[in-house]
């Protein structure tokens, strides 16, 4: 029935269909003009393409000045030392690390198998009094030059030479008996 009414309407209008053939060269001309359409819409999605990415762009570089700036304006204080203090602080600091080094250099010129567990030990304590001076550099940073603060660092330094004096007394107390005993079992 529908196919019916269908069929009634066709042929009702069918002399009013355009019928005409189009002029030579027609569908090539259609062709370009579809051509010219697609490649118009090609290059405005690369535009839209392009477009949608300015904003987050623009977003990470606003992200990446903040970050710049947090850390440019939020930096901590130089964590400072005895030397910070002044130049003569800067002189006593000098003269212990040399007086350390120097006594680190004798243990270390007598280190044996007898004299290692006491050498350990002593390094271990150094190591201890190490970590309470860098303890100590943070307060007197914050405490902005503290008296007890730069009391307590040269007493820090003290106890490290007193450790080393001590090590090389045993060393030699070591040395001493070991030349009694071997002076003892040579004579008999």
């Amino acid at each position: 029935m529908k196919d019916d009414k269908l069929h009634q309407l066709f042929e009702k209008f069918q002399h009013d269909f355009d019928v005409e053939t189009p002029n030579h060269g027609h569908k090539n001309r259609f062709l370009e003009k579809l051509n010219a359409q697609n490649n118009t819409q090609t290059i405005v999605a690369e535009k839209t393409n392009k477009n949608l990415w300015k904003p987050f762009l623009g977003i990470a570089a606003t992200i990446v000045l903040l970050i710049t700036l947090a850390f440019s304006f939020n930096t901590e204080p130089k964590i400072q030392d005895l030397a910070s203090v002044s130049p003569e602080m800067a002189n006593t600091q000098n003269f212990f690390t040399s007086v350390i080094a120097e006594e680190l250099e004798k243990i270390n010129s007598e280190r044996t198998p007898e004299t290692e567990a006491l050498i350990k030990d002593a390094m271990s304590q150094m190591e201890i009094l190490e970590i309470e001076y860098s303890q100590l550099k943070i307060d007197l940073t914050e405490s902005g030059n503290d008296k007890r603060v730069i009391h307590a660092m040269i007493d820090n330094f003290w106890n490290r030479i007193n450790i080393l004096k001590s090590v090389l007394e045993n060393i030699e107390g070591i040395k001493t008996f070991k030349l009694n005993t071997d002076e003892t079992i040579n004579t008999i």
